[in-house]
């Protein structure tokens, strides 16, 4: 089953002790853009899983991210939100893992499960047709000589 989230509100994700980003619902249209990123189309043809695991995390992050609670630079003080520092903080592995565990995996985990069979309605056979033939009066059967 499908759970909708209508209501389109932010929430906030906690990645780390102390760090937690504020992301827009992951939608369609959020996702869509992010696939046309020029980061992503730049990418060379040669380009590794690894590294466009990484231009799209950063792609949909940079769409996705609207604020965010314990990020400093080296002295300590609060670094204001950007596009260069969300590219950043998405060097940090740990981030990196949480962030794509907690919110990208989502839509592909539900992108996942259109991939398996619907339930049947009764039972394990209910959905099938049937494929054999009643023998005709006098005809041999398998079972017969």
């Amino acid at each position: 089953m499908i759970r909708l989230n209508l209501t389109a509100a932010p929430t906030w994700l906690t990645l780390a002790p102390g760090l937690r980003l504020q992301v827009a619902p992951l939608t369609t249209a959020l996702m869509v853009s992010a696939r046309a990123d020029p980061a992503i189309e730049d990418l060379p043809d040669t380009a590794t899983q690894e590294e466009l695991a990484l231009a799209m995390a950063k792609a949909v992050a940079r769409r996705a991210v609207l604020d965010w609670e314990g990020v400093g630079d080296d002295a300590g003080d609060v670094v204001p939100i950007s596009p260069e520092g969300i590219d950043a903080l998405l060097e940090v592995w740990p981030v990196f893992e949480a962030f794509q565990t907690q919110y990208v995996a989502k839509g592909l985990i539900l992108d996942a499960e259109k991939n398996v069979s619907a339930p049947l309605p009764n039972g394990p056979s209910a959905g099938a047709t049937a494929t054999a033939r009643p023998a005709r009066d006098g005809a041999p059967t398998a079972l017969q000589d």
